[in-house]
């Protein structure tokens, strides 16, 4: 495609995305990964030949079309691509990306904006759900400016509220897969999770950790990754998820008591890097996991009064509310922002 594809270069919360129009992309999948691969540089630890930037929060792919379904509007397909493999996988969602999505759609013109604000139903073709999206459009047209900041993301921003209401088991089937609120996976007890994203939830001590380590330092720890991996492949079968040895889930989340304030701390693994903070939708799941009684959260937890459960992780809090009474889950949502970052095209 000498001639270029239109791609929109989007940051949504603490990630980054190329944003394609499903038109503009080949229709068979195999085509299709083949040139995404090519357009991020994968494989390559660097993707010094791509626009990705050598780091699973930046090497992300929104793929947007008209709605298949009468209660939205617009499809969102999410493809997670792998930086040193070459592999592309579409088994779960993005939270932060999501907050990029309907501007993204507006820019393009799917969606009409509306004068003020703009109300979008977004159809996430990887789990069938439906967010609704509150996107800021004065005079009709997006802003990216505002007072709205999340921690990870430098500066402020306009807030992009995204609510959730049947995301419970979206991708497991349940939101506990196996049926028990803690499962013993090599020893340890677990808590195999999936209300926003299939999560494996350990306590941090059970590991011989405080939980307040650094990123880099738990990158360094290579026979502690190794121990997460095997049981992470342990509870694939568990979650309805199967061999996940080639899978980007279930996240892993270390979890401790809070130590600035909020509901809880952790520390994520996405499955083999480590997080610098932590996925939306996964701190949606642990938020939930905060709230079911015998889980391996529940008991580290300290729970707010009013439904904000502020997930600490190494670079701050994200706020995630909850619509609960005791563990009955109503629905989620949380605050984000986006900016439009590049507009134009990308070659192959």
């Amino acid at each position: 495609m000498s001639e270029g594809i239109p791609c929109l270069w989007m940051r949504g919360g603490s990630s980054k995305a190329a944003v394609f129009l499903a038109a503009d992309l080949p229709q068979d999948a195999e085509a299709r990964d083949a040139l995404l691969l090519r357009i991020m540089g994968s494989p390559d630890p660097r993707q010094i030949d791509g626009i990705g930037g050598g780091d699973p929060l930046s090497s992300k792919v929104a793929i947007l079309a008209p709605p298949s379904r009468p209660d939205a509007d617009l499809d969102y397909l999410f493809l997670q691509v792998f930086v040193d493999q070459p592999r592309i996988s579409a088994a779960q969602p993005c939270g932060n990306i999501l907050a990029a999505i309907g501007p993204a759609a507006l820019e393009r013109g799917l969606v009409p904006a509306q004068r003020g604000e703009t109300m979008l139903r977004i159809h996430m073709r990887n789990t069938g759900e439906i967010a609704l999206a509150q996107i800021q459009t004065p005079g009709g047209r997006v802003s990216y400016t505002g007072d709205a900041r999340i921690d990870g993301v430098p500066g402020t921003h306009a807030p992009v509220r995204l609510i959730f209401e049947n995301i419970a088991g979206a991708v497991c089937g349940a939101v506990l897969p196996s049926g028990r609120a803690v499962d013993m996976l090599a020893g340890l007890e677990c808590t195999l999770i999936d209300h926003g994203m299939p999560v494996v939830i350990l306590r941090a001590t059970d590991l011989g950790l405080s939980g307040q380590e650094s990123p880099q330092m738990l990158e360094a720890m290579g026979d502690l990754r190794a121990r997460l991996e095997a049981i992470r492949l342990q509870a694939g079968p568990l979650m309805a998820l199967g061999d996940v040895a080639a899978s980007s889930v279930p996240k892993m989340v270390l979890v401790a008591p809070p130590s600035a304030g909020g509901a809880i701390a952790t520390r994520s693994f996405i499955p083999h890097r480590v997080h610098s903070g932590i996925g939306v939708l996964a701190a949606v799941s642990v938020a939930a996991a905060c709230v079911i009684p015998g889980s391996a959260a529940h008991a580290l937890a300290a729970l707010p009064s009013d439904g904000c459960f502020r997930v600490e992780h190494p670079t701050g809090q994200t706020e995630i509310l909850l619509d609960h009474t005791g563990a009955d889950i109503r629905s989620a949502g949380f605050l984000r922002t986006a900016r439009k970052l590049m507009d134009g095209h990308v070659f192959a």
